[in-house]
């Protein structure tokens, strides 16, 4: 069985092929509204989410397909104690394809081993969230005409930011990619993501604390939240959460074909003045993982059904 877990699960040419079958839904998405009639999506979200959860229910129901499951671990029966492998072995009797969210690292990765249908890591506390990878290597795609020879920065949260992990971990798949790691010193991208990705693929890299500093050459920056939920410390995440905003003023040292992306939800490190600017994709972004993630439940569905 087919499992999405991590990015580094799916090679480069399986990325392409996705991103090109995603594009085609966009520009033919009537000829799509049929491919999961009577299949079943289950969504078992332990952990808040909105984007994510709504763009696989969204991305079933235009395929033509049914959704079922919940959305907060108080309406699952972990509240009485079930455990994650007796809940998705149930689970896996109501539906074809699980899309699953849980605080904990590795949830999903037990869930697999346990599911007897494709299940699909919506995210894993500050680990992994490879359908957010392919939104963003879907974004890059449309708005710069290819995800290669980019110099792409990351800013904010580095050190807890899963996004940022699984999607540098794509990256290193691409040519000539330069990335610009933008944090406070507290929030830098954990050493085994540099060591063993960065360092091991031979990836062009620099870090700084100052994003005004590095704005002028990048082509795509991507901003992140510092997340309150990730901290044990209040006063720690009160020192940190306002470290960089993005505004018009910074945004006039940018080149005038950035691409300015955001996994949302954003809290105020991207003014609300940017908006209307047209290098702010993150809205475009969003819209896009609806379509990725139709391309992802095709391919495991038919991948199940071989």
């Amino acid at each position: 069985m087919r499992h999405l877990i991590d990015i580094r699960d799916l090679g480069r040419a399986e990325l392409d092929a996705l991103l090109e079958r995603a594009e085609d839904i966009i520009s033919a998405p009537k000829e799509y509204s049929d491919s999961c009639r009577g299949k079943t999506l289950a969504t078992l979200f332990y952990e808040p989410s909105t984007r994510t959860r709504l763009s696989f229910e969204a991305a079933m129901y235009e395929l033509g397909g049914n959704v079922l499951g919940f959305a907060s671990a108080d309406s699952s029966s972990v509240s009485k104690g079930e455990t994650i492998a007796d809940t998705v072995r149930v689970v896996s009797e109501y539906c074809d394809v699980i899309a699953m969210r849980h605080p904990k690292e590795g949830a999903p990765l037990v869930a697999s081993r346990h599911a007897t249908v494709p299940v699909i890591n919506a995210g894993d506390g500050g680990h992994n969230h490879p359908t957010q990878t392919l939104t963003d290597l879907l974004t890059v795609k449309r708005e710069k005409g290819k995800v290669g020879s980019l110099t792409v920065g990351f800013c904010g949260d580095l050190k807890f930011g899963r996004t940022v992990h699984s999607l540098i971990n794509a990256l290193s798949l691409y040519e000539d990619i330069k990335l610009v790691l933008v944090s406070p010193e507290e929030l830098r991208l954990p050493g085994y993501t540099y060591k063993d990705v960065i360092l091991k693929n031979g990836m062009e890299s620099e870090m700084t604390t100052s994003l005004q500093e590095v704005i002028g050459e990048l082509d795509v920056l991507y901003m992140t939240r510092v997340q309150k939920e990730r901290f044990f410390n209040e006063e720690d995440y009160m020192r940190l959460r306002d470290s960089y905003i993005l505004t018009p003023q910074l945004l006039a040292r940018a080149k005038p074909d950035l691409c300015v992306m955001h996994p949302l939800p954003r809290v105020n490190e991207i003014s609300q003045e940017v908006d209307s600017d047209p290098r702010a994709a993150y809205f475009r972004q969003a819209a896009n993982g609806k379509h990725v993630r139709k391309a992802l439940i095709l391919k495991l569905l038919e991948e199940a059904a071989r």
